[in-house]
């Protein structure tokens, strides 16, 4: 058995509700037109009803009032005669008069009952249309009438049953005196079905009528609002389109209203946007063959000046001091200048989108190892300790792993040149989707602002500080690249006089997604620091 997933129609319910603003306008504009017509119609129909019900009662009290002075003209007919046989031909002729009076209108019963509490003799008796017509007339009406003058009438609202139902009524009462009889009481009954019927059809007619007003009101809110919402929607498909590189897009004008001047001003500023974004795409592109360029056209008077000064350097033994320690300094700066111009064109390479990776299965324990030993006399002449914790896991992923090596190489070589000699610690874990490496050092650590800035190509967070790697200021900024093409991230943690930490978090396999790091930032202590 299917049942309906009311928690999904909800969802998709709010989900058009926030996205559809032609929906919103159009639920909104019906609600607030239902509760407008349903306000102005009820009242309407109350008005209706109530002048409806009130000119009736005017017409059947008045017509009752005629009723009254024609029994009572029938009842003063008797006076003198005193028999009882006349006393009720008179009622019986009164209330025929009154029968025949009716007969035309809404009159469906008459009651003529004597007053109760009388003395004297009963006669004539008390007589109706029907045996339930007494019970239509209330014990107040009837004490009202008993007491009131003999020229007044009274009314009741009441209900006449009937097959399925009942129609609405009134009782008129008034006070009659029948000589040498005593008081009696003349009511009538007035079915008012057929005001009702009038009521109903009016009411009837105010709701088919407000129910087309409103659906009207909508049919035109929609379409308006479609007219309005169309170009702001074109506007929007328009404006992502261009945000996904087709500058070439642009919206339709037509007319000179306010839309097409929209739609005027719009494309206005994505010819402006069209041509600064092709202008600095040119430059960037000139930028970027530029320094490839100048960094390819280099390398051969550097490698001749290289080798020169690999001359001079061997034979330094036999210069004076002053000139072999110019050799040195000659061979360490042409080394520096190497590296610098080989990461120039690495970063050429990913400003130009030309870099790809080329993955497959590595073991990552083992790199950490190998990066560890390459750097290890390193770090032994500033003092500090190389440690790897490994706690055990999933450490093959498909990597490149001459970008993964050059990433932790990079992290190493900082950790060693400020890592004030203490121990630097180097975390490996892995999970079922993801591995990670941490670098964790415990010296002179970094401010919030240096580690906004620490990814910045040829930044350093203290330019006056000997670096005993040598490096150009570029290695942070193509560990972040190499990290960003495999899908994954580089982070960092640092603190003032606590040290820094760099984290690297890469997916398992090819394309996976990350969702979180196998390593906290930083890594716990637990088996480094403490051991």
């Amino acid at each position: 058995m299917r049942y309906f997933d009311w928690r999904n129609w909800m969802r998709r319910a709010l989900r058009l509700w926030r996205t559809s603003l032609l929906t919103r306008t159009v639920t909104i504009t019906l609600l607030l037109s239902t509760l407008a017509v349903g306000v102005i119609g009820a009242y309407i129909a109350i008005s209706v009803g109530n002048n409806l019900f009130d000119a009736r009662r005017g017409q059947l009290l008045t017509q009752a009032a005629r009723a009254t002075g024609t029994v009572q003209n029938a009842f003063n007919l008797t006076t003198g005669q005193g028999s009882t046989v006349n006393t009720e031909d008179a009622t019986s002729t009164a209330y025929s008069d009154v029968l025949q009076s009716s007969a035309n209108s809404s009159t469906t019963q008459i009651a003529i009952l004597r007053t109760p509490g009388q003395s004297g003799p009963r006669v004539p008796i008390d007589i109706g249309t029907t045996s339930a017509t007494k019970n239509l007339v209330s014990s107040a009406l009837r004490k009202i009438v008993a007491n009131s003058p003999s020229t007044r009438v009274y009314w009741q609202s009441v209900s006449i049953p009937r097959a399925g139902g009942s129609d609405p009524a009134i009782v008129i009462g008034s006070r009659v005196t029948l000589p040498n009889s005593g008081k009696y009481e003349l009511y009538l009954v007035y079915n008012l079905s057929d005001s009702q019927q009038t009521l109903s059809f009016v009411q009837s007619t105010l709701l088919l009528g407000g129910l087309a007003l409103i659906l009207l009101i909508g049919a035109v809110t929609w379409v308006v609002v479609r007219l309005v919402v169309g170009p702001v929607r074109i506007a929007a498909e328009t404006a992502q389109k261009l945000a996904a590189g087709e500058l070439e897009q642009r919206i339709p004008e037509r007319g000179d209203d306010v839309i097409a001047t929209l739609a005027r001003s719009f494309n206005g500023m994505a010819d402006s946007l069209q041509k600064q974004i092709v202008r600095l795409a040119t430059l960037s592109q000139v930028q970027q063959r530029f320094v490839s360029d100048v960094s390819h056209e280099l390398r051969t008077p550097l490698t001749t000046i290289r080798l020169a000064g690999d001359v001079l350097y061997d034979q330094r033994d036999a210069f004076p001091p002053a000139t072999a320690r110019t050799a040195e300094l000659l061979r360490t700066q042409v080394q520096r200048f190497e590296i610098l111009l080989a990461d120039l064109l690495e970063m050429s390479r990913y400003d130009a989108g030309a870099v790809e990776v080329d993955t497959e299965p590595t073991n990552l324990v083992r790199l950490v190892e190998d990066a560890v030993e390459s750097v290890a006399s390193l770090a032994e002449s500033k003092g500090s300790e190389l440690r790897v914790v490994a706690p055990g896991g999933y450490f093959e992923a498909e990597v490149e792993g001459r970008r993964v090596r050059r990433i932790l190489q990079n992290l190493l070589g900082n950790a060693i040149d400020h890592g004030e000699g203490k121990p630097i610690i180097v975390y490996v874990d892995s999970d079922e989707s993801a591995v990670a490496l941490a670098v964790r050092d415990y010296g002179i650590g970094m401010t919030p602002a240096a580690m906004e800035r620490v990814f910045d190509r040829f930044w350093r967070a203290d330019p006056s500080r000997q670096r005993t790697t040598g490096g150009t200021g570029l290695g942070l900024a193509i560990s972040l690249e190499d990290a960003a093409l495999h899908g994954g991230w580089l982070e960092v943690w640092s603190a003032p006089g606590q040290g820094s930490c760099f984290r690297l978090t890469l997916p398992r396999t090819v394309g996976g997604v990350l969702r979180g790091s196998p390593l906290a930032l930083p890594p716990d202590d637990e088996g480094g620091l403490d051991d």
